[in-house]
């Protein structure tokens, strides 16, 4: 097991490098300067061009382009992202307090999608073709298919400004407290949605498949109750396909955090990547792009990992 993770984690390294590359390449090669942004608007003549010169050689942008990229590479094995362009910020300590905020409104948006989601596709597959299951596969389909932004406001105009239950935007703290909770329940919701229907889908479609097979029809031939065949006969070996899509799935989350936290004014790590992309801060958006790769390499090593512990025959040796 300690063998596999290793070799897991050695092989992301290429995967993540190949993310680092292609976005330093694309934010160097698309028209226009982020240095202009950082001059003052009455700045002009020699002056500018001297401004502009001194910038550039303070973040060393006046070199060669492949002395750039080898310089960011060094700087970031040693997790120096650099200052951001704008803020003059150190992009690290930026990350630190942004990453968090993510990482919560990601696990309760995964909370959410788990606890509506699997139990809808069980109950969905064991009421098949009924009324309920229509009703149910409609409600999935809504979710996978609603954009997240359009959701978004309907829930800040329904919840957050007609009912008055919830705040419509921004951050209240953290989640484990009631007043942090109340400012992420409406973007967790949100994030939430689309994995939910997913879920269900994948879920029901799983246990049909397992209900058909023969230990099933033996179980309920020794007379268990449906309730014990569904849940542990049934649901065990209908699992894996399911969490296979789930570990897919976080890493959706991060990367559709960058719409839900932009309409909900979260400050996470999505926003800050938002921000960057508008004012081309390239350290910046080069570190956020960078975690959020890391998140889908982490996903999906987690994955498997509790492959093993739903079914006990696979082994990673």
């Amino acid at each position: 097991m300690h063998a596999y993770i290793v070799k897991r984690l050695a092989l992301a390294v290429p995967t993540l490098l190949g993310v680092v590359t292609a976005v330093f390449l694309a934010l160097h090669l698309a028209p226009g300067d982020p240095i202009n942004l950082m001059i003052p608007a009455d700045v002009s003549g020699e002056a500018r061009e001297e401004l502009v010169a001194r910038i550039k050689a303070q973040y060393g942008l006046d070199q060669p382009l492949h002395i750039q990229y080898l310089n960011y590479i060094k700087r970031v094995l040693q997790l120096d992202f650099g200052r951001s362009l704008r803020n003059r910020t150190l992009v690290i300590d930026d990350l630190a307090s942004r990453v968090p905020n993510t990482l919560q409104l990601g696990i309760l948006a995964l909370v959410i999608a788990v606890v509506i989601g699997i139990p809808a596709g069980i109950i969905s597959a064991a009421r098949r073709d009924s009324l309920l299951d229509n009703i149910v596969m409609a409600g999935a389909l809504f979710g996978v298919s609603v954009p997240n932004f359009w959701l978004g406001f309907m829930l800040m105009l329904a919840a957050g400004l007609y009912l008055d239950i919830l705040p419509p935007s921004g951050y209240g703290g953290p989640i484990y407290r009631w007043e942090g909770l109340r400012y992420a329940i409406l973007p967790a919701l949100t994030l939430g949605s689309s994995v939910g229907g997913v879920l269900a889908r994948f879920t029901r479609s799983s246990m049909l498949e397992v209900i058909g097979q023969d230990y099933i029809r033996t179980a309920r031939a020794k007379g268990l109750s449906e309730r014990v065949v569904l849940f542990r006969h049934a649901l065990k070996n209908a699992l894996l396909p399911v969490v296979t899509v789930l570990g897919v799935q976080f890493g959706t989350l991060l990367s559709g955090a960058v719409i839900v936290e932009t309409v909900f004014a979260w400050p996470g790590i999505g926003r800050y990547m938002v921000s960057g992309i508008t004012a081309r801060d390239f350290p910046v958006v080069q570190a956020a792009v960078m975690v959020v790769a890391a998140g889908f390499v982490l996903a999906n090593l987690l994955t498997d990992l509790a492959y093993a512990y739903i079914d006990p025959r696979i082994r990673y040796d």
